[in-house]
C-alpha cells in the first residue's frame, strides 16, 4: 500500500499576525520531510473563502514551491475545481502540464465539482450544474493535454476554437486522474469514467470492502475511459497521530482532527457563517463536548505505532491502494506532525511497502484485458487532418491600412517597411503553400 499526506492549510481562529505565513512554511517542510522519508504523495486541496477550515485557494502555487525542495514524492491536486467558472478548462491544462515539467513528472491530478454555498455561489455558479460541468470540463482537458493541437469544442459551458494547448506535461498522454468520492455513488461513477477514487469519506474498513468490489467490478463491466489512461486506484483519507504513548498521541491529533471534521460541517451541512466575522474555532470549543458519539470517531489513526500498523492493515488487506493522512488539522503543533511521520516510517512502513511494487503489477496484469475493452468502447474525440487545421491571422496582419499620407516622416518609414515585409513575407507563403 502507499501512503500520502494530506493539506488544507487549516488556519483556525484567533488569526495572529504571521501565523499564517508560518503555517504555510511548516507545511513546506512537512512536504519536504515526508519526501525525504519515502512518504509516497503529498496532496493538496482547492478551497475559496472556507475560513480556518482551508486556506488553500491556490494549490498549483504551493505544489510547484514543494517541487523544488522534492525529488521523489508525487504531487497530489486534490482537487482541481473543474467548473469553468472557477477554472478555464485550458488554464487547467496549462497549469498541470506545467506543474508536471517543474516537479519533473511528478503529478497526480485529481479533479472535482465543489458542493460548499461560499464557493459556488461566490463564483457564480448553479449547484444542479457542477456535475455536468464537472464532466465536460474534465473530459476536454484530457483532451487538451493529449492532443496536438486540440481540435476545438462547442459546449453548454465552455466553448473555444482550435488551439494547440501547451506545454505538454512530462507523463504522456497525461498524468494520472482521480475524481474526488465522498459516497459510493461517486465511487461508482470514477469507476466507469477510468478515474482513481478520493475517497474523502471516513470510512471504517468493512465499509471500505464494499467500496473496493463496487468500484472493481464496475471498472470491469462498465468503464468507458474520461481520459486517454485509466488510473485504476483508490485512496481514502484517515487520521493521523502516532507516538509510543496512546494517550499522548490521542492529546497531539484527535482534538484537530475533530475540529476538521466539525469545521468541514460547518461549510458544508450545518453552519451560519458570516464571511470575515464568524469564529469556527471558537464555536467549535463551546460545543464539542455536545458532538453525539456518532459524528465523532476519527481514532483509527490515532495511537501507538501498533495501533496504527492495526488500521493501516484492515485498509490493506480490503484492496485499498493508497491512505493520505489528514495530519494537519485544527491547531495540531507542526514539530508534533514531524515527530509522527518519522516514527510512521520508521517503524510501521516499511512492512507495507516490502512488497507493493509486485503487488501493484499483479493488480495491472489482472485489469490488462479489462482496460483494453474499456478503450474500445470509449468514443474519442477526432484528430483534426493538416487540412482541417485553420489559419488564424494575427491582428495586424488583418486590421485596415492606414493613409501613410497622415503619418509622421519616422512612423511613414516603419509603415512602409511593413509593407514590404508583407509583401515579401506572402510570396514566401505563396511558393510554400
Amino acid at each position: 500500500m502507499k501512503f500520502g499526506v494530506f493539506y488544507e492549510h487549516q488556519f483556525p481562529r484567533p488569526w495572529e499576525p504571521g501565523a499564517e505565513l508560518k503555517l504555510f512554511q511548516d507545511a513546506l517542510e512537512q512536504v519536504e520531510l515526508a519526501d525525504k522519508l519515502g512518504i509516497d504523495a503529498a496532496w493538496e486541496v482547492e478551497h475559496h473563502f472556507l475560513e480556518e477550515y482551508s486556506h488553500s485557494s491556490a494549490p498549483e502555487v504551493f505544489l510547484a514551491a514543494a517541487s523544488q525542495r522534492t525529488k521523489r514524492i508525487r504531487l497530489g491536486h486534490g482537487i482541481v475545481l473543474m467548473p469553468p467558472k472557477y477554472n478555464h478548462p485550458a488554464r487547467v491544462a496549462e497549469r498541470i502540464a506545467t506543474l508536471d515539467l517543474v516537479s519533473n513528472g511528478r503529478v497526480e491530478f485529481g479533479t472535482g465539482e465543489s458542493a460548499s454555498r461560499m464557493e459556488l455561489e461566490g463564483f457564480g455558479i448553479d449547484p444542479n450544474d457542477r456535475r455536468a460541468m464537472w464532466l465536460e470540463a474534465t473530459e476536454q482537458v484530457a483532451n487538451m493535454l493529449a492532443m496536438d493541437p486540440y481540435p476545438g469544442y462547442q459546449g453548454k459551458y465552455f466553448s473555444m476554437p482550435v488551439r494547440n494547448i501547451v506545454p505538454k506535461p512530462v507523463q504522456r498522454p497525461h498524468p494520472p486522474m482521480w475524481v474526488a468520492c465522498s459516497n459510493r455513488q461517486t465511487i461508482h461513477l470514477a469507476a466507469q469514467l477510468g478515474l482513481g477514487a478520493l475517497t474523502f469519506a471516513f470510512v471504517n474498513p468493512e465499509e471500505a470492502r464494499h467500496w473496493v468490489t463496487d468500484y472493481y467490478e464496475t471498472l470491469k463491466r462498465e468503464c468507458v475511459p474520461i481520459g486517454h489512461v485509466v488510473n485504476p486506484n483508490i485512496a481514502m483519507v484517515t487520521s493521523f497521530s502516532v507516538h509510543r504513548d496512546r494517550e499522548e498521541a490521542i492529546r497531539r491529533g484527535l482534538d484537530g482532527f475533530r475540529f476538521f471534521q466539525f469545521a468541514l460541517g460547518h461549510h458544508y451541512a450545518f453552519g451560519q457563517h458570516k464571511p470575515g466575522r464568524t469564529n469556527i474555532w471558537a464555536m467549535y470549543e463551546r460545543v464539542k463536548e455536545l458532538i453525539p458519539p456518532e459524528m465523532r470517531g476519527g481514532e483509527g489513526g490515532i495511537g501507538t505505532p501498533e495501533d496504527l500498523r492495526q488500521h493501516l492493515r484492515a485498509f490493506a488487506d480490503v484492496g485499498v491502494d493508497q491512505v493520505i493522512f489528514i495530519q494537519q488539522a485544527g491547531k495540531n503543533r507542526h514539530e508534533h506532525i514531524c515527530e509522527a511521520l518519522e516514527l510512521f516510517a520508521a517503524e510501521v512502513m516499511p512492512e507495507f511497502k516490502e512488497h507493493e511494487e509486485e503487488r501493484e503489477r499483479r493488480k495491472m496484469e489482472e485489469l490488462a484485458p479489462y482496460i483494453e475493452q474499456a478503450f474500445a468502447r470509449k468514443q474519442k474525440l477526432r484528430e483534426l487532418t493538416d487540412d482541417e487545421i485553420p489559419i488564424y491571422t494575427a491582428y495586424g496582419f488583418s486590421i485596415a491600412e492606414v493613409d501613410p499620407r497622415t503619418l509622421d516622416e519616422a512612423a511613414r518609414q516603419r509603415w512602409e517597411n511593413m509593407r514590404r515585409f508583407r509583401a515579401a513575407l506572402e510570396q514566401v507563403r505563396t511558393q510554400t503553400a
